[in-house]
């Protein structure tokens, strides 16, 4: 359908939209209690849930992505489920088998570190946690910008081997140094960019310096599924691997990455053998006490390509109070505003 944001009635907006408060089973990224705001459109459901603590002109592209879903829908789907990572907090290595056993057949484990409070011991001893309850599952590495480069050197020869270390500095200048750095000591360790590329002004920079051999991409910060696509294509054109990965999303926030990763199109691996799409970083759905609907199944590692519809009952039962409902409103004005 046409679809033209500024087409979309502000009041009609509002009256179409819910505002959740989800308890988590453990805190991720300092969180316990995941709010969203979701919007009842034509065309499906769709989530507005930037953090709290992103600026109008930062948050306004999740709006952007929450009301594609909601009135225009997901772009065509050339598959019928996707294949997701397993995530594990930043958690005691004791919790960590009985997460991952809420993450059936998942064989990629993304591990969170480098939070405050942490040392490099206790998320090497989360690593290790993995490997010895899922044996012979790929291991990525979430630093979310917490180590400096001379850390993130450290943890790149401490972690053993790892399908890819994200985004362990902030900068695009550290991540380019970290990789030169590497390949003198004769250490293969792909260097992953996700906040260098949904935060900048240039998405494409990363390319200029060099600064990453992944590109991780999220339809929220980047404005929808179909920016998604767009940017990815050309990250790919210019050398970049791919991963698709989802923003703590609920249930209905989750189907804008999961159409994202059925609408890529295969890619040829070195043998010219078509690939799907790696693993997605959208198995989160189980970091949850309650969600808004019933979870996806998940089947040896993967989800179907299908949207939920929110439940009445949860959506009451889990209902924001009257100051987050009023909260997120006026927030909801002054991102469309943004737009």
């Amino acid at each position: 359908m046409n679809f033209n944001i500024h087409d979309i009635d502000l009041d009609e907006l509002i009256d179409r939209s819910y505002v959740v408060s989800l308890p988590m089973r453990v805190s991720f990224r300092g969180i316990t209690t995941r709010e969203a705001l979701l919007i009842d459109g034509p065309a499906g459901w769709g989530e507005f849930s930037p953090f709290r603590e992103y600026a109008p002109q930062e948050a306004k592209h999740w709006l952007a992505c929450g009301l594609e879903m909601a009135f225009q829908g997901p772009p065509p789907a050339l598959r019928d489920r996707v294949e997701v990572n397993a995530t594990i907090p930043a958690v005691a290595p004791e919790e960590v088998a009985e997460l991952l056993e809420r993450s059936p057949g998942c064989m990629t484990v993304k591990v969170k570190v480098a939070e405050k409070g942490h040392t490099l011991a206790q998320d090497r001893a989360r690593v290790e946690a993995v490997r010895s309850a899922r044996p012979g599952a790929k291991i990525r590495i979430d630093a979310n910008m917490g180590y400096t480069l001379d850390q993130a050197e450290e943890a790149a020869m401490t972690f053993g081997p790892l399908d890819y270390l994200e985004q362990p500095c902030a900068t695009l200048d550290e991540l380019a140094e970290l990789r030169r750095r590497l390949q003198r000591k004769g250490i293969f360790q792909r260097v992953a960019a996700d906040e260098s590329i949904r935060k900048a002004d240039d998405p494409f920079l990363v390319l200029e310096k060099k600064a990453a051999d992944v590109g991780v991409v999220k339809a929220p910060p980047l404005g929808g599924p179909r920016r998604l696509l767009q940017i990815a294509e050309h990250l790919a054109e210019h050398g970049l691997a791919l991963t698709v990965s989802g923003a703590l999303d609920t249930a209905v926030g989750m189907y804008a990455g999961i159409a994202a990763v059925a609408a890529l199109p295969d890619h040829d691996d070195d043998d010219f053998i078509h690939v799907p799409p790696a693993p997605a970083g959208l198995g989160t759905s189980s970091l949850f006490v309650h969600d808004v609907a019933e979870s996806r199944p998940l089947i040896d590692g993967h989800l179907a390509v299908a949207p939920v519809v929110p439940e009445k009952a949860r959506l009451a039962e889990l209902a924001a109070s009257a100051d987050v409902r009023d909260w997120w409103i006026a927030r909801l004005r002054e991102c469309y505003r943004a737009l």
